[in-house]
């Protein structure tokens, strides 16, 4: 309850004050009798009004000032000073009454500082000093809490337990919190029990009970925070909160069915997916990954876990084989990689499913009892001796018959019971080795075929005889002296030998009374020796000593092997390297004689063909001058050229193609004439070419057949003329023959167009001249 008292003032100035009079350090509170409260404290003093805010009266009284000096006869008027004095406070000037013109508002402006003045109208001064005071707006309970920081949103894992915070409003309100309990809040839950609740002093929300995220994701709660903590005629404010569950691995994979069937064939390759495998869990995210496996390891088939859909694909790690197997049963499961330690209550046993694969049979081709066959025979066997057998199955169950065959073999054939013969001569100092390949064909399914490589090795047999390893050239000088070493030789037999070859040399019975003699050395090789002393160039230039050579095989195989011994005139050297030099120099000399004519046909070959195409490239250039230099006559550089196709004394083409005697009446000089002729002759006789022949006439005609062409005269055009132009010739490249006093009357004969020629060169000019 607001009060007021007329008070003296310690200065002897009466006014009216508000009850409370304060002072600092020291408060002391009397009650006055009137019921107002006076506060003093020492030091100093303020005055002060309390106006409570939105009044509902047009005009309502403050207080009142009045001065002790006012002895009522309406001598003093009051005045009112200040921010908000005649608008919002105004002033009974008579009285000194204040009062409130509109409804105040203490959030808007909570304090009014004004000042007071007391005037004498008969002197029209002031009866006292200013007066300052406060007028103080008091706080009704007329604003309503507020969430300032909404919209709100939280998240908070599932299955979190009770007591979690999840988050904390705060409302404000516009009250004096220092004014009673006009601001004091207290909040309370009108929707989210019993999953949440709040604290009424705080605001603060808390799980209170365990939420599954698989069943509900997300709740909205709504708060009420009330002023004057919840008393009745408090005011309140509501706000909504939207609580988000986030995924914990909470939940195991567990698999859709409980029975995959699932099929693989058996030409499948390893590595081949056969089928698919799925899991569900309600878990996302990092919680909803799988890793799949065989339970009961399998070494048949794998399972690979595709980590954008999670399923589990099944592969083939090992071929199956229909007739082996045609099914299998396999278990598998599935779990998730990665479970917090907190969690593993709920992964306890994994889920698990059943898989049976069913192998589907395939037209398999033959298949050979070994991957490949290695025989051997001796060579010289006859036609149709057996080599060996190769076997192939069909791995089917129909068990369909095989038959066999070789591809581009002339020496071996196969029958029908895998079996190899021979069909040709075998000889392995030719070929030791054959390499086959044998195929097998289904005869109920001919596209069926496998092949096998057979590898046939030739076993020799001793069927060649020794001979000499080398050719020899053998010299034997005049002066030779009986039991001089003049050839040492050796032996090679192509057979194969178990043991190593051994060799024996001697003379043949004819040659035992031979000049020479052979010394066996018994290491595969022997030494020729003359058997007497001296030799004659001129009686026997040449001795064919005949050499028996038998090898070591079983039976001993024997031949007869001839060596040319040439008697040389060693002269004092007393060497047969001299004999040798001197073959090898008449050979080198005969070979370079030979190169050296070989290399000039060589020559005159090439020449010959440049020197054709030479001919070839000059007579193209002869013949056709035009694709390099241009030698035709221009004519359209005279002074008097006509008036073109309006010119109606153009000359008449009609003359141009008259007879081919007007070439006749231009007399010329006989020797002009001649060569003209023999010029004509020459390109009538025109090129060998019908090609040639047929481009030279279709110019030609249409050079005559076109009046308004140029005579140009040049061998683009004319290299091959025929019998002539119509027209004749003007051109003037054999000019330099013709006299001077040739006739050129015939120009008159020409039309207008050459009037002009015709009087520079005809017979007026002439008889000037």
């Amino acid at each position: 309850m607001n009060c007021w008292l007329l008070l003296p003032f310690m200065l002897g100035i009466p006014l009216l004050w508000p009850c409370i009079i304060a002072a600092e350090n020291k408060t002391e509170e009397v009650r006055h009798p009137a019921g107002s409260h006076l506060r003093i404290r020492r030091g100093w003093m303020w005055n002060q009004f309390f106006v409570p805010e939105e009044m509902n009266k047009t005009r309502h009284h403050i207080g009142q000032l009045r001065s002790d000096l006012d002895n009522g006869n309406n001598s003093f008027q009051y005045k009112l000073l200040g921010v908000g004095a005649g608008s919002i406070f105004v002033i009974d000037e008579r009285t000194g009454d204040i009062y409130a013109e509109q409804k105040l508002d203490r959030e808007e402006r909570s304090l009014y500082t004004l000042r007071a003045q007391v005037i004498d109208t008969n002197t029209g001064r002031a009866v006292e000093p200013e007066s300052e005071f406060v007028i103080r707006v008091s706080d009704i309970n007329d604003n309503e809490p507020k969430f300032l920081d909404e919209p709100y949103e939280a998240i908070v894992p599932e299955m979190s337990p009770e007591g979690t915070l999840v988050i904390q409003v705060t409302a404000s309100d516009a009250d004096d919190p220092s004014s009673g309990n006009n601001a004091r809040l207290v909040y309370s839950l009108l929707q989210g029990q019993p999953y949440f609740s709040i604290e009424p002093t705080t605001g603060k929300i808390r799980i209170s009970s365990k939420m599954d995220r698989e069943l509900q994701d997300e709740y909205w709660v709504i708060i009420q925070a009330k002023d004057m903590i919840g008393l009745p005629g408090a005011l309140s404010g509501t706000t909504s909160v939207l609580v988000k569950l986030s995924d914990v691995n909470d939940n195991k994979p567990i698999f859709k069915d409980s029975l995959y069937r699932l099929t693989v064939s058996e030409s499948a390759p390893v590595g081949t997916s056969i089928g698919k495998i799925m899991a569900y869990d309600s878990d996302i995210g990092e919680n909803a990954e799988m890793d799949y496996s065989i339970e009961d390891d399998s070494r048949t088939f794998d399972v690979i876990t595709n980590n954008e859909t999670q399923e589990g694909i099944i592969i083939l790690k090992k071929k199956v084989n229909f007739e082996d197997q045609n099914h299998y049963r396999i278990r598998a499961k599935v779990k998730n990689p990665q479970v917090d330690e907190q969690l593993r209550e709920y992964h306890t046993e994994a889920s698990t499913t059943v898989i049976k694969i069913q192998v589907e049979d395939v037209d398999e081709p033959p298949v050979f009892l070994l991957p490949y066959y290695i025989f051997e025979i001796f060579e010289e066997c006859p036609h149709g001796s057996s080599v060996g057998t190769v076997s192939a199955t069909d791995p089917d169950q129909r068990k369909s018959p095989i038959g066999y065959s070789i591809a581009r073999s002339e020496v071996f054939s196969v029958d029908d019971n895998g079996t190899i013969f021979i069909t040709n001569r075998l000889d392995r100092e030719t070929s030791a080795w054959y390499n086959l390949s044998v195929t097998a064909t289904e005869k109920y399914n001919i596209t069926q075929i496998s092949s096998v490589p057979v590898y046939v090795q030739v076993l020799n047999i001793n069927d060649h005889a020794p001979e000499f390893s080398e050719y020899y050239e053998t010299y034997v000088c005049e002066n030779a002296v009986s039991g001089q070493v003049i050839q040492t030789i050796s032996a090679v037999d192509r057979d194969e030998s178990i043991e190593h070859h051994h060799f024996y040399f001697n003379l043949s019975v004819e040659e035992n009374n031979s000049s020479f003699t052979i010394l066996d050395n018994q290491d595969n090789t022997a030494v020729i020796l003359t058997n007497r002393t001296g030799f004659s160039l001129q009686e026997e230039p040449v001795f064919y000593v005949s050499i028996l050579i038998a090898d070591n095989g079983i039976p001993s195989l024997t031949s007869t092997n001839t060596l040319t011994i040439h008697v040389c005139d060693c002269g004092d050297a007393d060497s047969t390297q001299t004999c040798s030099h001197k073959d090898f120099m008449l050979s080198m000399g005969f070979r370079a004689e030979v190169i050296t004519a070989i290399l000039i046909c060589i020559m005159i070959i090439f020449g010959f063909v440049f020197l054709n195409l030479g001919l070839k490239q000059r007579r193209k250039q002869t013949l056709f001058p035009e694709k390099s230099e241009d030698f035709r006559e221009n004519i359209f550089r005279y002074d008097d050229e006509g008036g073109g196709e309006a010119d109606t004394e153009a000359f008449d083409i009609a003359q141009l193609r008259g007879s081919a005697l007007m070439r006749g009446r231009k007399p010329r000089r006989a020797s002009r004439a001649e060569m003209r002729s023999l010029y004509r002759q020459s390109l009538q006789g025109g090129p060998d070419s019908a090609v040639f022949r047929k481009f030279i006439l279709e110019k030609l005609e249409e050079a005559d057949t076109d009046p308004c062409a140029p005579p140009f005269d040049s061998l683009q055009t004319y290299a091959f003329e025929g019998t002539g132009s119509l027209a004749g010739s003007l051109s003037s490249l054999d000019s330099a023959v013709s006299d001077h006093d040739e006739n050129y009357d015939y120009l008159n004969q020409l039309g207008p167009r050459f009037k002009r020629l015709a009087c520079m060169f005809g017979s007026a000019v002439q008889s000037k001249n």
